[in-house]
């Protein structure tokens, strides 16, 4: 038997092994980074530091050098040794003549001169309501009525028990006329005259009980009229027509509330007393105006009414009135309100605004912009201040210009530049410097892409190598 033929099998090539980088290559891109990183770092601090009149193509030599690690402003620059700091770019304003109002400002609740329940002074079923809820009513206008029968009954009997004691006292009357002639004729004795005068006196009285009776039945037939007790703006509504009501029942049948004029109290300090008493002693009168608790829409105004007899010892504080006259009806009952009470003005006061005042360990102080474009520190007192100006007492004249802004960084002597005066150079230098950042990336980027390119070579003539060997 013929033996089958064994084919033969090719030789495994051997696998072809990757060639470790070398110890070269990594130091070459570690390099590479560390340099990167530092020109960024010097552009970063240009960029931060570069003076305000820098021309425009500075900056892009200085990103050039940075590429090579040798970044460094030119001589006067913020990277040269000897160069001089750049002034800094302040805000100014003029002090100047003005009044000055003394306010005192304080949250208020707005309170209604008068509040009235109308309660019932009778007990019945009420028959009619003649009022709207809401509505405003004037003082003795109708409200409700109670059913009055009953009481025109009571009322008549009243009046029957009257006209029959005064028919008794009538008759007493005569019958004492008549004892009397016949003592003068002693033909009765003075016994039976004196218990007759009794009697007479006896039934005055009751005539005397009786009109009060009736009187007091003709005020409860007009409790039946229900009547407004003062003028006021009328609440919601308790009671509805057919229900029964009591004498002095709690709810009442209307709430009825004054709300022109109307009150506003609100708290003082006790340290702002004296001034006030001051005031008020002398008879001035001091406006107060009401504010929304924003601040930002005048509600009224109004005069200053009176201050409490006492101190609040939790607070510290003394209850305070103001009267307003509510005519646009803009300020509601219980409302939150903020209030300013004008005390008095300061005339010809040197102001300046608030942000210019400086507080150190000497105490307020102002930086003055002089003619050469420095400043002095000027220490000053300050007066009365409102929300965005300020009085200067001493240390300061009207005309002299202060720092508002950028002063945190000044000292005495220190040399500034004004907003307007700031040269439009600072602009172009900026992209200049962004342009030599982008360059130096892009250099090293470029230095990244060329080692790559020559280990991607290497690495293929490696695998190359030993395909060739093994044929």
């Amino acid at each position: 038997m013929d033996q089958p033929d064994h084919e033969e099998k090719p030789a495994a090539s051997p696998p072809l092994l990757l060639p470790a980088p070398t110890p070269r290559r990594r130091w070459r891109g570690a390099i590479v980074a560390v340099l990167a990183l530092l020109a960024l770092g010097a552009l970063a601090w240009y960029l931060t530091h570069r003076p305000a009149e820098a021309p425009a193509g500075a900056f892009a030599g200085g990103a050039a050098s940075g590429a090579s690690g040798a970044v460094a402003g030119g001589p006067g620059g913020p990277g040269g040794r000897g160069g001089r700091a750049p002034p800094s770019t302040v805000g100014v304003a003029t002090a100047t003549h003005a009044d000055l109002p003394v306010v005192l400002d304080a949250l208020g609740t707005v309170q209604p001169m008068v509040t009235a329940t109308v309660r019932p002074q009778v007990s019945g079923v009420i028959t009619q309501v003649l009022f709207s809820e809401g509505q405003m009513v004037r003082k003795g206008q109708l409200l409700a009525t109670i059913d009055p029968r009953s009481f025109e009954i009571a009322l008549q009997q009243m009046l029957g028990a009257r006209l029959r004691d005064e028919a008794q006292l009538e008759n007493a009357k005569v019958q004492l006329q008549r004892y009397q002639t016949l003592l003068s004729q002693d033909s009765i004795a003075r016994q039976d005259v004196d218990t007759q005068a009794a009697t007479v006196k006896q039934l005055e009285g009751t005539i005397v009980i009786d009109r009060s009776n009736e009187n007091t039945a003709r005020l409860n037939l007009a409790y039946c009229r229900i009547v407004a007790p003062v003028a006021g703006k009328v609440g919601l509504r308790p009671v509805d027509p057919g229900n029964y009501i009591g004498a002095g029942d709690a709810t009442g049948v209307a709430v009825i509330t004054q709300v022109a004029p109307i009150d506003i109290a609100f708290s003082v300090p006790q340290d702002r007393v004296p001034e006030i008493l001051a005031r008020a002693a002398d008879g001035a009168k001091m406006p107060v105006t009401a504010f929304d608790r924003t601040r930002t829409k005048k509600l009224d105004e109004g005069t200053f009414s009176t201050l409490d007899n006492q101190i609040d010892v939790q607070t510290g504080t003394v209850k305070a009135k103001a009267r307003f006259g509510n005519v646009g009806n803009a300020l509601f009952p219980n409302q939150f309100v903020n209030v300013r009470l004008l005390l008095r003005m300061v005339e010809g006061a040197v102001v300046i605004p608030v942000t210019a005042l400086r507080t150190g360990a000497g105490g307020d102080f102002v930086y003055v912009l002089k003619d050469d474009r420095s400043v002095s520190v000027r220490p000053v007192q300050r007066g009365v201040a409102t929300t965005d100006l300020i009085q200067v007492t001493t240390g300061l004249e009207a005309g002299e210009r202060v720092v508002t802004e950028g002063g945190d960084r000044l000292k005495d002597g220190a040399r500034v530049q004004l907003a307007s005066e700031r040269p439009a150079s600072g602009a172009s230098g900026a992209f200049g410097g962004r342009r030599g950042a982008s360059g130096a990336s892009g250099a090293f980027g470029g230095r990244r892409g060329a080692s790559g390119a020559s280990d991607a070579a290497s690495g293929e003539r490696r695998r190359q190598r030993p395909a060739t060997d093994g044929g």
